[in-house]
């Protein structure tokens, strides 16, 4: 049984998301560097895009009525998403992977398949957090990062697009 180093959970997250948006026909953008608190950044062929900051965990923690997961969320990073000047719509996604980095997927002659899941929250907009490190952030498992969660994200894209930052922080 092999525990995987963090980049290794980084990249899964990565891959998760890529396989989707290929699968879906979007556009993928990938960031260089990390510093705006942003992995990837998802374009719709109509010009709406949405932008998330990827997670990924073995030890998901989930609340007591198995409705939504909580991550821990750096202080930085999530100003970074929540920020109301933010043009695109920022999203905390997380990945949940087994333990056993092995089971990550299975491969053979005729499939590849990926071992995990992924679920979404909306940031943006959110208010500041003080006196804090981190901010704990819901992930309800309703939003699930796949072609649907996909299609919510950019509702949020649109709205933001014609409606302005008041109406994506209503929602």
């Amino acid at each position: 049984m092999g525990v995987a180093d963090s980049w290794q959970q980084e990249q899964v997250s990565l891959a998760y998301v890529a396989a989707l948006a290929t699968r879906g026909g979007y556009t993928l953008g990938k960031w260089e560097v990390d510093k705006d608190g942003v992995d990837l950044s998802v374009k719709r062929s109509d010009g709406l895009v949405f932008e998330l900051q990827m997670k990924c965990t073995y030890a998901p923690k989930i609340n007591a009525d198995g409705t939504a997961y909580s991550y821990d969320l750096d202080v930085p990073t999530y100003d970074k998403l929540r920020i109301e000047t933010r043009t695109s719509v920022g999203f905390l996604g997380l990945v949940i992977v087994p333990r056993d980095i092995e089971e990550w997927m299975i491969h053979d002659e005729q499939e590849l398949k990926m071992r995990c899941s992924g679920y979404w929250a909306k940031v943006q907009d959110l208010p500041p957090v003080e006196n804090a490190s981190t901010k704990v952030i819901h992930l309800p498992v309703e939003q699930r990062i796949d072609l649907a969660g996909f299609e919510v994200m950019f509702s949020y894209a649109m709205d933001r697009l014609v409606n302005g930052a008041q109406a994506v922080a209503r929602a």
